[in-house]
């Protein structure tokens, strides 16, 4: 089976090497030509683990190829558009340019039936769209538009991929159902539900999950500051209702806030939506409302850790990026504290695996960048852990005492003990304990 994967960026990068390990022959097209290079020279534009070598096994295999070019969608079965579908500047809705310009150039190379399936998160109505727009520039061509919305998390997408929860299918034609089931048909020795609807009910349950997922990462946020109010642990409130199956334990994690490259994009979009078609999610409107207000209170964490004034201070922050095991910085918790700290005179120490290449595009020049933990540590007045990667739940607390100047520990993650740092002689926050 020949695939055509549009966009080698995140999604399109995870699926394309995905669907070529399932033994398809995939073709990744990107206009950015340096990106080309970089992935034909084995070079990996993002971080995900295990990306490079998934990678690089099914390029020597000869199943996956890189280019430019757009030749390779004339002999493709399934091409799918897996662009960008950033938030449009001024109103909030996705934009679609990216999409719809996939469309026109798929159109132009069409040769034989072939299914166009959005693999990128578009808001309900797109795929109608993407159907006119081939339609009105290749009148006669032969070919269906399907939905099949990626559910993948950064840091574990590839497990995701190859072990998903579901597979959605928004199909309206048996031959176009026939050929993703066929793509998808290793799957089927995991028994992985595959799941049959139309276009609009596939573009809205991937707007529709990711909007409760970050609901619910505002509700345990809001419990968490009622939490530290009436004396109770979050940890513990968590926990019970985690208990609960019908409400289980994922997401119930309280922090700085949630971001990344989908949900705070996502939420937006759902909200604009459904104004625009009159019916208000006033539910996601809220948990993006609380979600702002949560950053905003991790500042005054921040300061009042520090006697009420951050001017003058060395702070060392432990994690930049959204979540541990990615690079992306996209609405990561880092980008809205960092900055009105420094502007209220902090000296910002800064620490990450793996973000710190993105983070100095995004965060203000003054931030010190340092490869190694211990020496953003040196001389800091406190602490921030921002980003709960693996080397941090084991630091070395004699060494901190050492090399800092002050011994305030912002723990936004929840990640240590309060008894135990507080017995080390640590003034120690954390969140809703």
């Amino acid at each position: 089976m020949n695939v055509v994967m549009i966009g080698s960026g995140y999604v399109g990068l995870v699926s394309g090497a995905c669907f070529s390990e399932f033994g398809a022959n995939v073709t990744c097209i990107d206009l950015d030509q340096s990106k080309i290079d970089r992935l034909n020279a084995g070079e990996m534009p993002i971080y995900e683990p295990g990306l490079d070598s998934l990678v690089a096994r099914n390029v020597t295999a000869g199943r996956l190829k890189f280019t430019t070019a757009w030749d390779s969608v004339e002999e493709a079965d399934l091409v799918f558009i897996g662009v960008g579908t950033p938030t449009r500047r001024g109103d909030g809705h996705a934009d679609l340019a990216y999409v719809y310009d996939a469309a026109r150039q798929i159109a132009t190379h069409l040769n034989g039936y072939t299914v166009i399936v959005d693999k990128s998160t578009v808001p309900v109505g797109t795929a109608r769209q993407v159907e006119r727009i081939i339609r009105n520039t290749k009148p006669g061509a032969d070919f269906d538009v399907a939905s099949n919305p990626e559910f993948l998390r950064e840091g574990a997408a590839i497990s995701d991929f190859m072990r998903p929860d579901r597979v959605v299918l928004g199909v309206e034609s048996e031959r176009a159902e026939k050929l993703l089931r066929e793509l998808y048909r290793p799957l089927n020795l995991i028994e992985a539900p595959i799941m049959i609807t139309n276009l609009e009910s596939a573009e809205l349950i991937k707007y529709a999950s990711n909007a409760f997922l970050a609901a619910k990462i505002s509700f345990i946020n809001e419990i968490a500051n009622l939490c530290e109010k009436v004396g109770a642990d979050v940890h513990a409130v968590a926990k019970g209702m985690g208990m609960d199956k019908r409400i289980g334990s994922k997401f119930l994690h309280a922090g700085p806030g949630y971001g990344g490259s989908c949900f705070p994009k996502d939420t937006t979009a759902l909200i604009r939506i459904a104004q625009e078609h009159g019916t208000p999610c006033r539910i996601v409107e809220a948990a993006v409302e609380v979600n702002a207000a949560q950053k905003a209170l991790m500042i005054k964490k921040v300061r009042k850790a520090l006697g009420g004034s951050v001017s003058g201070r060395t702070i060392a922050v432990l994690g930049l990026t959204f979540k541990p095991e990615t690079d992306d910085m996209r609405d990561a918790p880092s980008l809205a504290i960092l900055p009105n700290l420094i502007d209220k005179g902090a000296v910002i120490h800064a620490h990450d695996p793996q973000g710190m290449k993105e983070a100095k595009k995004l965060l203000p020049d003054e931030v010190r960048y340092f490869n190694d933990v211990y020496e953003a540590l040196n001389g800091a007045d406190a602490v921030i852990l921002m980003t709960e990667w693996n080397e941090y739940r084991g630091l070395d607390f004699d060494r901190l005492k050492q090399v800092m100047r002050g011994n305030a520990f912002v723990d936004l993650r929840n990640v240590y003990e309060k008894a135990h740092l507080a017995g080390l002689g640590f003034n120690y926050t954390c969140v809703g304990r």
